[in-house]
């Protein structure tokens, strides 16, 4: 059904289905690499406590409950790209919803041109330019709403692309400090290694990281917008043509610009969320449904 309906969407939005169909398969690798993430972090603590060496174990075991929680970010920047794609599919449902606007605009540009040349001193030339002014309005609407929806969409998917990375380098910092407590002095025959003494600091180690992702706040650049500028259909008040207002029904006939086309800005997703870190190793986050 999915592939039916691209094959029925207009030509411009069938582009952008083709693109919101990708980033579809794109969410789910995501989420599937956070699965597998949690899961090698159980891997990896479980082969540490194999291993008998208390250093060792110690170790792996912190350093799995770091990696889980870099499969967690996985899974959030998986979620955030799905509230970027949800704005991708506005942006096609705006594209499908306008183009028989445009089409007619086409058609009626192309009468006024015959009737200019052949009668042009017909009176139909004046239902024909309002009905022209009509269809320029709606697409003009149209125009608007995809530039600030593509905006927005972007938006939202290059802060998801900050956080996931700033959060993991967060995380992989920490896991080089657990590093930095096992030794790996050579022990030559008879000697015995000394017993793992950083077990405190080990643990003060996850608590740092806990506190650092609890207190990680977004560091980056607001994207204006002008959105907030634009009058009723999401068109500038002061957008005229020929000393009328290009939405005003009394020069459009009377018709209003399709519902469709007015909604309002959706409110954008808070991305700055941040997770525990103090969670078991293993635990595997819920899947989420896409169309």
């Amino acid at each position: 059904m999915a592939s039916l309906r691209g094959i029925q969407q207009p030509e411009l939005s069938k582009k952008l289905f083709k693109v919101i169909k990708s980033e579809n398969h794109a969410i789910g690798a995501y989420e599937s690499a956070s699965r597998e993430r949690i899961s090698i972090a159980a891997q990896i603590s479980d082969w540490g406590e194999a291993t008998g060496d208390d250093s060792v174990s110690d170790v792996s075991d912190k350093i799995g409950v770091l990696l889980s929680e870099i499969g967690e970010q996985e899974d959030l920047y998986a979620q955030n790209l799905e509230d970027y794609r949800s704005v991708l599919k506005q942006i096609r449902n705006t594209e499908s919803s306008v183009q028989p606007s445009r089409d007619n605009k086409a058609k009626i540009t192309d009468e006024i041109q015959k009737l200019k040349y052949k009668e042009p001193q017909s009176t139909k030339l004046v239902q024909l330019e309002q009905e022209l002014v009509r269809a320029e309005a709606q697409n003009l609407v149209a125009e608007a709403q995809t530039r600030q929806k593509f905006k927005e969409a972007y938006d939202i998917h290059s802060a998801a692309v900050i956080e996931r990375a700033e959060k993991q380098i967060l995380l992989s910092r920490h896991m080089r400090r657990l590093l930095q407590l096992l030794d790996d002095t050579p022990v030559v025959p008879g000697d015995v290694r000394p017993t793992f003494e950083h077990s405190a600091q080990a643990r003060q180690i996850l608590n740092d990281a806990e506190e650092d992702l609890r207190e990680w706040q977004p560091s980056i650049d607001p994207v204006p917008s002008s959105a907030t500028e634009m009058g009723t259909n999401l068109m500038p008040p002061s957008s005229t043509t020929g000393g009328q207002s290009i939405v005003d029904p009394s020069v459009a006939g009377g018709d209003e610009v399709p519902a469709q086309l007015e909604s309002p800005v959706a409110e954008k997703r808070d991305v700055s969320g941040s997770t525990t870190v103090g969670q078991e190793v293993g635990a595997v986050p819920g899947e989420y449904s896409r169309q």
